[in-house]
Formats: C-alpha cells, sequence, structure tokens
C-alpha cells in the first residue's frame, strides 16, 4: 500500500512539469519548424517566383504556405520517423526522461541541418557567440541553427536568381518591342504577365521549381 501510494504522489507531482513541458514544447513548435526545416528556403524560394511572375497577390499567401509546409514534410519525414520511434514513443512509454526525450528528438534535426550547413557559416556564428573553434558536428544549437538559417537564405536566393532570369528577359522583350512600336503609353507588365504566365504554364513550371528545390537538399 505505501509503494502504491509513493507512485501516485510522484505522478501526480510530475504531471504538471509534463503539462508545462508539453505547452512550452507547443509554443516553440513554429520557431523550430521555421528554423530547423526545409520550411526556409522552400517558402523563400515560392515567394521569389510569385515575385518574378509579377502577380503579387497570386498565389496566396495561404496557399504559398501551405505547399511549403507539405514539402517540409515530404523532405523531413524520415528525420520525422527517426524522433517518433527513438523519441516520441520511448517517452510515450515511461521508458526515458524529458532530457533524453530532449536529446534524442533534437538528434535527427541536427544531423539535417548539418548535411546543409557550411563550415565556414558554423566558424562565423562561433566567432560571433564568443567559442574556441570546434568540429561543426559538436556545435551548440544556438550556433548552428544561425548557420542552418544563413545557408539557407543563401541557397534560396541563389535559385531565385537563376528563376528571375527567364521572366526578366520576357520583360525587356515586350518593353523594347512596346517602345519600337511607339507604344509609350501602353504599360509593359500588361503584357508581359499573360506572356509569363503562359511560359510558366507551358513547361510546368510549379512542378519544376517544386521537383527542384526538392532535389536542392542533401
Amino acid at each position: 500500500m505505501d509503494g502504491l501510494l509513493t507512485i501516485a504522489n510522484h505522478a501526480r507531482a510530475t504531471l504538471p512539469l509534463d503539462v508545462l513541458a508539453a505547452l512550452t514544447l507547443l509554443a516553440i513548435a513554429p520557431f523550430i519548424l521555421v528554423m530547423s526545416t526545409s520550411f526556409v528556403r522552400i517558402i523563400v524560394v515560392l515567394s521569389l517566383v510569385r515575385s518574378a511572375i509579377g502577380a503579387a497577390a497570386l498565389p496566396p499567401n495561404t496557399v504559398l504556405t501551405g505547399l511549403a509546409l507539405v514539402l517540409t514534410m515530404t523532405i523531413m519525414s524520415p528525420a520525422m520517423t527517426r524522433i517518433s520511434n527513438d523519441a516520441v514513443q520511448p517517452y510515450a512509454k515511461g521508458a526515458i526522461t524529458q532530457a533524453q526525450f530532449v536529446d534524442r528528438a533534437m538528434a535527427p534535426l541536427r544531423a539535417f541541418m548539418l548535411r546543409q550547413a557550411r563550415l565556414d557559416d558554423v566558424a562565423l556564428f562561433e566567432r560571433i557567440a564568443h567559442r574556441a573553434a570546434e568540429p561543426a558536428a559538436k556545435a551548440p544549437v544556438s550556433v548552428l541553427v544561425p548557420a542552418f538559417v544563413v545557408g539557407e537564405l543563401r541557397d534560396a536566393f541563389a535559385i531565385g536568381f537563376a528563376l528571375y532570369l527567364p521572366f526578366v528577359a520576357i520583360d525587356l522583350a515586350v518593353a523594347s518591342i512596346l517602345m519600337g512600336l511607339g507604344m509609350f503609353m501602353l504599360s509593359p507588365p500588361v503584357i508581359s504577365l499573360p506572356a509569363k504566365l503562359l511560359l510558366f504554364v507551358m513547361v510546368d513550371g510549379w512542378a519544376l521549381v517544386c521537383g527542384g528545390v526538392v532535389s536542392s537538399f542533401r
């Protein structure tokens, strides 16, 4: 009887801590999603494509965000499976502590970020954090995450630059034709937007963009 009472008291004592940990995890989940997964590169590339086409509000932000989330889940599915098998399920069974749960859950994300991050970026943020130089695999999360995000932004802008060039060429061609015809009062975007939409549809642009950005991850 005394043993059962001890177990019950321990369960009541740890329950508030579990609830607090769960609430904290839910609060930082958007931060983890944005800063430690493929979401940053994907959403930036999709936004740059929309800007290059010239349709400022189409597709809507909700559609781009949803598409970016779906692609992120596809890319991160191996890491999410490892987190479920190594961290979530053992913790749900009470086989590991909260500290072990956090370590096991972060391990797949660290491995993913290390594959994408550049050593120069990791070294830069180690200097910013006034830390001694050490191998990237041993870098703390406070160093690895900003190095990863900076690398993702760099890659996203590089992809966006390559995607912008065909649309800029169409804009220049339309502007030159209108000037040659003396149609100075007609706005070039009025003509170039349908041409860019037609080109994008003919080459199945969204599928190419999605396939290209997914294949850019290591």
